[in-house]
Formats: C-alpha cells, structure tokens, sequence
C-alpha cells in the first residue's frame, strides 16, 4: 500500500500555483523528481489534456486532476495542500486540496482497485478533515495508506445502497457511473448518488463501469427499478439491459456536484410518462447524445464506421501488397485456383513463393471484402447499438453486390441505424422487450434497410460510384495534380478528423480495384498516405529547427511525431494543432498539398493502405515518394515557424475555442 504514496510526494501549506496548469505541473515534476515517471513534461500533458475535456474540482474545495500516462512508471498519488485556493472549476468554489491520481497506461486491477478507492475515500468529509489538521506529509501517508488498505478498498467497492431496511413503498432507482479514465470520477459520482440516496430514503444501485472492472447490475434488480440515471461521459456498456426505464443522462460530474438534484429528477422522470426513455435498441450511450446537432451526430456515427473499418483494410491491403510481392500483378488472376488445386505438399509451377503469394493474396481479398459491409454495420452501430449491427452489415452487403460501393456504405448503414433506432424507440411491452434487441429489431431493419437498397437506392449509386470511378481512372497530367492537391488539403485539415478519414476512405475503398493496368487507385492511395505524413514530421523538424519558438512540451512531443510520421499516423500532429491550431494547420496543409500534387505528378503508387515508410515494398518508385514527403515535411516545417514568427497569436480563449 505504502508503493502510492510517500512523504517525498506531499506538499504541506506551499505555494505550488495560482492556476490549475500550474498546479498540475507541479505535481507532475514532483512526481517525477520521486523517480515515479519518466519525465515531468509527459505527465503534465496527459494530465492537462485530460483537464480539458472535464474540470476536476468537486464540492468541499478539492481537485482531483488523474489521467493514465505512459509516462507513469508506479501508480502514484501526489497531494498538495495549499495556502490559498485554485478554480478547478467545482461550482463551490476555489479548491485548497489537490490530490493527483497518476496511473500507468498499462496499471493492473489491483493498483486500479487502490486508486479508485481512494477517489471515492476523497468524497467523505471526516477523509478530507483530517488531511487538512495533518502537521507532517507522514500523518498524510499514514491517512491514505489506512483509505486505501485492502479492507477498505472491498467494503468501497461492495458498498450497499440506502440502508438495508427498504420496504415494499422505498422508491426503487438504479445508477451507472463512468468517466474516460475511470478511477476518479466514476466511483466518486457512485458513492455521492449513493449518500444522497440513502438521505431521501430511496433505495439505489449503482453499477460503476470502471478500470477496475465492472459488476453488472442484477436483471431483477433493474426491472424493479422505477428509473435510471446514467450519470457518464463515455458510452453506457449494453444499455440495451434498461431499455423502456425512464432516463435521467448526466455528465458523470453532475453525479458529484448535484446527487441529490439527480435522485429527484430520476424520481420525477419515473412519475411522468412524458419522460424520455432508454430505447429498446439502446442508443449509442453518450452522455452527449441529447444535445447533440444533427451534424455532431452525423459526423460521430460516420467516425465510427471508419474506425472499425479501419483495421480490415490495413490488414487486407498489407496482405494483398504482400501477394503481389510474392506472385506478382497476376496473381489476381490465378490465386483461387492456386489457393484450391494445391498444397505445401503439391505446389504449382512457380514454387514456394507463388503459393505464398497467391494465399497471402487470397487472405487479404477476403479482409478488404468486408470493408463495406463493417462500415456499414458499424456506422449503423454508432446510431441504434448493437440491435444495428445486422441490418448495417446486410445493407452493406447488399451495396457491394450492387456495385454501389463505398457511397453505398455510407447510405445502407445510415439507413439500416435510422430504421433500427426507430424500431427500437417504440414502448414495446414487457414481454416483448428480451426480443426486441436479437430478433424483432435486427430482423425488420434488415428487412427494410436490405429492401430499399434493392428497390430503390442501389442502382442510382452504383452508376453513380462506376461514372465516378471512371473518371478518377481517366485523370492524367495536370488533373491528376490537381486531385492530389486536394486530397493532400483534406488530410491535413484536421489531423484524423471526419475531412482526413473521408480522403483516406476514399483511397482504400478503391484499392482493391487496382491492378497493373489500371493503377489510378495505386496513385491516390499513395498521395493520401504520403499526405497525411507529412503534418507530424513537419512539426518534429520544426521543434528540432527552432526549439525556442516550442514548449518543453511541444519539444518531446516532436521526438515522438518522428516514429509517428514514419507510420502514417497523421494524429502526432494533433498536441501541435491543439496549442496553436490557427498557425499549425494551415502550414501543414500548405506541404500536404505540394506532396499530393508530387506523387500524382511523378506517378508514385501504394498497393498498401497503411504503414509509411515500412510498406516500402509496396511503394513504387519509394525514392520518390519519400522525395515528396521530405519537399513537403520542410515547406510545413518553414512555414509553421514563419507564422510563430510574423504573426501574432490569438488571445488565448480565442485559441481555445478554435
């Protein structure tokens, strides 16, 4: 237990901030200086980025700033009690007691189990009372050690709700709680539900979806519950299980500033049959989901689709540029009856490697054919849940044996997740709810969803996707230019973004369709990938050009963004854009056009959907695509500290909200 916590690591009466950033550095380095991470800088920078997404002040003047960190060598809690309170943003006020919570990326449940017991130590007042009449950092070991010792860390995790003696008229409630990180705010918001439960005699479960594991709420205990608050910022795990419950949907900080208020409005949500309920098919469970405009929505679901999408076409292509290495470009045309008609006992003319090469190619045809059908079914997933990912990947299907394609995709599951939510939004009766979700939904989305791609929609976007191909493969001289020209704005824009993963959706949905004469794909694929290299590397020069004009921050990001940039991870740019984003993205967009316009112009082609420069043989001529990407990486890197130079920053709130 003494391993969280040491004397080294707690600042007693000292002056450490007048600012939550400050603060938090602080604590960073002096956890650092306690040999418990790597560097201090590292630390900070997840720590702030995760203080960005949601302030950690909480009720009774504390802050409890947590993230997870490679950075972090040890679970570590470091503690600062100071003379004067820091805004963390509680709405009580300034807070004088900062507990930082620093997790490994990789912490095990048992340190997780420690460190969520003592967030939700950090909500009792006698807890808090006593850290702060502590006269040495030793009493406040000896404090923390005794919250979090194996006996106290069980009984936080089994603590009952209300008081044992509910009765046939107690209200009846049931709670989840979950945040990104999972080890502060998630078990914080449970126990303060539970305390304000407990005070209005009504009887609460909470089930806590955190890092140290989640025990699912009883079914028996949820069909006895008269409503439900999901007090979370991250998705609900199977929502479904509360389909047809009155709902109250939080930020998981509400959980913690405002329990009483939310155990009144979930009992006033159970009393009024207008309330908003949990569908049948679940919803997405973001806690965000209610307030969001049409094209938040639009763009969260189409993200999603991507990035499940995503892991078959880097697989597939791989093994298809690998096929071609081994069989060569006719490989397309005999892989099957190679694959069939023979064996490692029986190989064809040709020997090992075509063999080799036609199963590698087999395998990765077979990957990339579910390209269409997992964004469908994934994108339809990010509407209704799980209830659409049938009729999305069916709807899929059915655009691929349509010849609609990628936009076909797009539509089928769009329409499969509307239909699906529909379905699932009806007030279904008891009996039938258990069906709803595996049969009724799944079976009459895919009915309709299928049958408007056959009857109405396939047809027109499969000519629409053949003309459009026809005229990328017919793109020569300067209008091949000008198309890598603006895949190579797109990529850049936004670093991993809805505009970035629209390119490269783009180019892998053509992929497969490349071949030795027609190589119009192998040309997009290949601006795309080269493209989005070049924002991280750019900034990683630039940090190396002129170290002044960076953060100590920003500087070890740029040792980073090399390996980053070298792997076509177009996101090692993004703590770059996020400080500066009005200078950083239009000079990474400004080298991502030049190298776009270098690769179509030189003809440079990628059979491979990913991996940068360690794809090298599936990249011809490689010389020059690494050409384009190195012209690129030094006119982003130029220009980038150019503008730090001339032209002045924006105020700082502006920056923020951009």
């Amino acid at each position: 237990m003494s391993e969280l916590i040491t004397a080294d690591l707690v600042s007693l009466d000292v002056a450490v901030g007048s600012t939550p950033e400050q603060v938090i550095r602080s604590l960073a380095a002096r956890i650092s200086r306690a040999g418990r991470a790597t560097n201090p800088d590292g630390l900070f920078a997840d720590a702030w980025a995760r203080e960005q997404k949601t302030a950690t002040g909480v009720p009774g003047g504390i802050a409890i700033p947590h993230c997870r960190s490679e950075a972090v060598l040890a679970p570590t809690f470091a503690m600062a009690r100071l003379p004067e309170g820091v805004n963390f943003g509680a709405k009580d006020g300034p807070a004088d007691l900062i507990f930082f919570i620093a997790a490994p990326a990789g912490a095990d449940q048992t340190h997780l189990k420690l460190l969520s017991a003592l967030a939700r130590a950090l909500v009792r007042k006698d807890f808090t009372a006593a850290l702060r009449s502590a006269e040495s950092p030793e009493t406040v070991v000896e404090l923390v050690n005794q919250a979090v010792s194996p006996q106290s860390a069980d009984s936080a995790a089994a603590k009952p709700a209300g008081d044992g003696t509910s009765t046939a008229q107690t209200r009846r409630l049931v709670a989840v709680t979950a945040c990104p990180t999972g080890i502060a705010h998630t078990y914080m918001a449970a126990d303060s539900l539970l305390a304000a439960a407990q005070e209005a005699g009504v009887d609460l479960q909470v089930e806590t979806q955190g890092s140290s594991g989640a025990k699912p709420l009883d079914p028996a205990v949820i069909d006895a519950a008269e409503a439900v608050i999901f007090a979370v910022d991250v998705d609900v795990r199977d929502r479904g299980r509360f389909a047809g419950k009155p709902v109250v949907n939080v930020p998981v900080k509400r959980g913690i500033d405002e329990p009483a208020e939310l155990i009144q409005e979930a009992l006033r949500a159970a009393a009024d049959p207008r309330s908003a309920k949990v569908p049948a098919g679940g919803g997405s469970g973001d806690a965000k989901e209610q307030n969001e405009h049409f094209g938040q929505k639009l763009k969260r679901v189409l993200l999603t689709g991507v990035s499940y999408m995503i892991p078959f076409v880097a697989a597939g292509g791989l093994l298809i540029a690998l096929g071609f290495l081994l069989g060569g470009y006719e490989i397309t045309k005999v892989a099957d009856d190679v694959v069939l008609q023979n064996s490692l006992w029986n190989l064809p003319d040709g020997g090992l490697y075509i063999y080799l090469g036609a199963i590698a190619f087999k395998i990765g045809a077979l990957s990339m054919g579910f390209l269409v059908p997992a964004l469908a079914g994934y994108i339809a997933y990010g509407i209704a849940d799980r209830p659409g990912i049938a009729p999305g990947f069916t709807a899929g299907a059915v655009a691929v044996f349509m010849g609609a394609g990628f936009i076909g995709g797009l539509a089928g599951g769009l329409l499969a997740g509307v239909i699906a939510w529909w379905i699932g939004s009806f007030n279904a009766p008891r009996w039938l709810r258990g069906l709803m979700p595996v049969v009724i939904i799944p079976l009459l989305a895919s009915i309709v969803a299928s049958g408007l791609m056959f009857l109405v929609l396939g047809g027109p976007i499969a000519a629409l996707t053949t003309a459009l191909n026809d005229w990328l493969s017919g793109m020569t001289g300067v209008s091949a230019v000008l198309l890598g020209i603006i895949l190579g704005l797109m990529m850049c824009f936004d670093l991993g973004g809805p505009v970035n993963k629209v390119a490269y959706s783009f180019a892998v949905a053509g992929l497969g369709a490349g071949s030795a004469t027609n190589q119009g794909p192998w040309l997009i694929m290949a601006a795309v990938m080269a493209a989005g290299m070049v924002p991280p590397l750019a900034m990683a020069l630039a940090t190396f050009l002129d170290r002044k004009r960076f953060s100590a921050a920003e500087r070890e990001n740029g040792k980073t963004a090399v390996l980053l940039g070298f792997s076509f991870i177009s996101e090692g740019a993004i703590p770059f854009a996020a400080a500066d984003p009005l200078r950083v993205i239009p000079a990474s967009m400004l080298g991502g056009a030049l190298t776009g316009a270098l690769t179509m112009a030189w003809g440079v082609t990628s059979q491979a959907p990913h991996g940068g420069f360690f794809v090298f043989f599936a990249i011809n001529p490689f010389w020059l695509f690494v050409a384009a990407i190195l012209a690129g990486t030094v006119l982003s890197a130029l220009a980038v500290l150019a503008l730090k130079r001339f032209v002045a920053a924006k105020p700082a709130a502006a920056t923020v909200a951009a």
